[in-house]
């Protein structure tokens, strides 16, 4: 195991070394064609942790404030957390990427969420009633005058 400097994820549980804790991720694959966490990055303190796909990873973190989050692969928060962790401990944290919002759940079913984007087909789905309400609502009586 590299140092906990390094923060890596492994898909076996780990043991934390001491002043260091364990985050265990769990992320589903969302209702996209292809995986969320495949297109995603995952990042705690701005760092990029390489999560290569679904399932559930174990991270090992210092003790201590972390900000948690999952962002697109521009850098746009997906869903965004917070957590204070105990030495020793072990946090479990589930990204969910759904249909209509994309949330952070403890392990306790608890909703964590400090930012949840809308998901990618509601995103979408708000782009195409917008244009449409547009181009046939607004400029089609105004094409029929002219």
């Amino acid at each position: 195991m590299p140092g906990p400097m390094t923060p890596m994820a492994y898909p076996h549980p780990v043991a934390p070394p001491p002043g260091y804790a364990v985050l265990v991720v769990s992320v589903n694959r969302g209702p996209y064609i292809v995986p969320a966490p495949t297109t995603s990055k995952f990042k705690i303190d701005g760092q990029s942790v390489p999560i290569p796909g679904e399932g559930t990873w174990y991270v090992v973190i210092p003790a201590g404030p972390h900000d948690v989050r999952y962002t697109d692969f521009l850098g746009m928060p997906l869903i965004t957390t917070a957590l204070v962790a105990q030495p020793g401990v072990a946090y479990h944290l589930s990204f969910r990427f759904g249909g209509w919002r994309n949330r952070a759940y403890d392990g306790y079913g608890t909703d964590v969420t400090k930012f949840g984007l809308w998901s990618n087909y509601s995103i979408a789905l708000l782009t195409l009633g917008i244009f449409g309400l547009l181009c046939c609502g607004a400029l089609g009586p105004f094409t029929t005058m002219l």
